[in-house]
């Protein structure tokens, strides 16, 4: 079985910028570039998973999502650094498009994300570790049986260091 560390994107690998889908937006976080390149030096899975309302809400496509992702390991490969997955909710119960607007089990601070993530890769959830920056994302972690950290500002890398081993 494979170790993993759940990343948050918003606020947690990229600076925080409300409904985030465009390239030209998109600053990561002071150390993340570090902290993913470490998980993957380190055997762990480096995946990230993020509520996307603005789907539901009718602000941006679905296929942004992808492209923002996309971009963002052609960054990290520059670095030597990748990221193993994305997992993401396009869901809000009270979006205005009609499909995306549902009450889920994937939108954190549920634990779908992370279930599909370990049916796909085959992950220990015991011995993995979630962080993000809001109490939605620690209580999806322990929902999943995984260990959640809130991360509320500095060097990413200095948290991911010791934790990832």
């Amino acid at each position: 079985m494979n170790k993993a560390v759940f990343f948050d994107r918003d606020g947690t690998l990229n600076e925080e910028v409300h409904y985030l889908h465009r390239i030209e937006d998109f600053k990561w976080i002071e150390g993340a570039i570090d902290a993913i390149k470490f998980c993957n030096d380190n055997g762990y899975l480096a995946i990230v998973i993020t509520n996307q309302s603005g789907v539901a809400r009718g602000y941006y496509p679905e296929s942004d999502i992808m492209k923002l992702y996309n971009w963002m390991n052609e960054d990290l490969k520059k670095h030597g650094a990748h990221l193993d997955g994305i997992y993401y909710c396009p869901h809000h119960p009270t979006g205005k498009v009609k499909e995306y607007a549902i009450e889920c089990d994937c939108r954190k601070p549920k634990p779908g994300m992370l279930f599909k993530a370990q049916q796909e890769h085959d992950i220990d959830l015991a011995n993995s570790f979630l962080i993000g920056d809001g109490a939605r994302d620690v209580e999806c972690a322990e929902a999943a049986g995984v260990t959640g950290i809130r991360y509320t500002g500095g060097n990413l890398f200095d948290i991911i260091f010791p934790i990832v081993r």
